[in-house]
């Protein structure tokens, strides 16, 4: 039996699509069709023959483009996003996210796959609004080949592919990150506060069909939004800015870099009879993935009791889950100092302890007697100390007691 020969190739895969496309269109399908098109022909297509590129296919709001060089793939991309750049400010303007990888590909008939193909969609699906990002087999061929400068942007687990990939972003060499120009989505951004994770609850969506039911779903979220906003260790977004996203098919990954938040809840509401089923996700909005999820069921006997069952019960296994995800960034994240990162582990396992007496019993907080202040003396970088050295009450001790003011001192 012979088997039907593959043709591959090693190529450079460049893809690029409208940040915001969905939205865009929402707003003013005429206007942002025009202006794609206009780019596209003044712009885009111009500058991939001048590069030697080859448009393999094109969907409403992106392309997928093969270079025979990485080289030149990048300095197109660089030119293609300056000059796009320029129309900022003008009605309908749009903003590409390109991506670009190195790796081979199978070509069948004018369209091509495999793996290379999925790992640039995927960097460029991470790209910010009017950025260039590359893999680092991308990377790794065109460094030292241009007047461009990269930025290492770390690992970063990429939808459906089966290893971490790390991620660079391309600058201009005279401009440093801090002067980097901002995209609109980055103007709008937030700042993130240095010490505490963060957290936005989005409108839950109504499943069920009925509009009296919108009520139930809004008030929940309210309630949930201000117990989150007890907890002195998390950032919670307000419900105005939220509840712009309701009604709205959203990208979670695109709420986090709107908002500026780590971490994104998201549910819906479902009514049956006189029975109504509660769902709920918290998702990481930078890889997107699931931290926590579960489903309430309850009688709508007494809706203001079902409110409240929900909201503690969320509440109850998002601030624990939030924790085990910020303990996980935090072992993730170097450190410089060897001494900082054992004494944090000893003061995380104590601090987790079930049994308090042992503590008030005399024995040591973190080995040697170190408290949480002493990490963070020898190491700022590492976070959770900061929240584990505000909640003193954590090891069991009441608040202004002799041994809780020790913890900290």
């Amino acid at each position: 039996m012979v088997t039907e020969r593959v043709e591959r190739r090693l190529a450079a895969i460049l893809a690029v699509d409208v940040a915001g496309y969905s939205r865009l269109m929402g707003s003013d399908e005429l206007g942002t069709l025009a202006a794609l098109k206009a780019a596209r022909r003044d712009i885009v297509d111009p500058a991939i023959a001048a590069h030697s590129g080859r448009i393999i296919k094109t969907t409403g709001d992106g392309m997928l483009v093969v270079f025979a060089s990485v080289v030149d793939a990048v300095i197109c991309a660089m030119f293609v996003q300056s000059q796009m750049a320029q129309l900022k400010g003008v009605p309908q303007s749009i903003a590409f996210r390109i991506g670009i990888n190195v790796g081979d590909i199978i070509i069948e008939s004018d369209d091509i796959f495999g793996d290379g193909v999925n790992i640039a969609a995927r960097v460029e699906n991470e790209c910010e609004p009017g950025g260039v990002w590359l893999s680092d087999d991308a990377y790794r061929q065109v460094r030292g080949k241009t007047t461009f400068a990269f930025d290492d942007l770390g690992e970063r687990s990429l939808k459906n592919i089966d290893r971490p990939v790390r991620i660079y972003s391309v600058r201009s060499a005279g401009l440093s990150p801090a002067m980097r120009v901002a995209s609109p989505s980055e103007a709008k951004k937030p700042p993130l506060p240095p010490d505490r994770p963060s957290i936005a609850v989005l409108p839950f969506s109504n499943m069920s069909g009925d509009p009296e039911q919108e009520y139930f779903a809004d008030g929940m979220v309210e309630d949930i939004i201000t117990a989150l906003s007890h907890f002195k260790s998390l950032f919670v977004i307000a419900r105005n800015s939220s509840f712009t996203y309701k009604g709205r098919a959203v990208d979670i990954k695109q709420v986090g870099r709107e908002l500026g938040v780590r971490y994104v809840l998201e549910g819906s509401v479902r009514k049956a009879g006189g029975r109504m089923r509660i769902t709920g996700q918290l998702i990481e909005a930078v890889t997107g993935a699931h931290l926590w999820a579960d489903k309430i069921d309850g009688a709508l006997e007494d809706i203001f009791d079902l409110q409240d069952e929900v909201t503690t019960r969320v509440v109850g296994a998002i601030e624990p889950s939030i924790t085990r995800a910020e303990i996980t960034r935090a072992h993730v994240k170097s450190t410089f100092s060897v001494d900082a990162y054992d004494l944090y582990l000893k003061a995380l396992a104590a601090h987790y302890s079930q049994n308090s007496s042992r503590h008030r019993q005399g024995a040591p907080i973190v080995g040697g007697g170190a408290p949480p202040r002493r990490v963070l003396r020898l190491d700022q970088s590492i976070c959770c100390l900061h929240t584990l050295h505000q909640d003193r009450s954590g090891l069991g001790y009441p608040r202004g007691s002799r041994e809780s003011d020790a913890l900290c001192s």
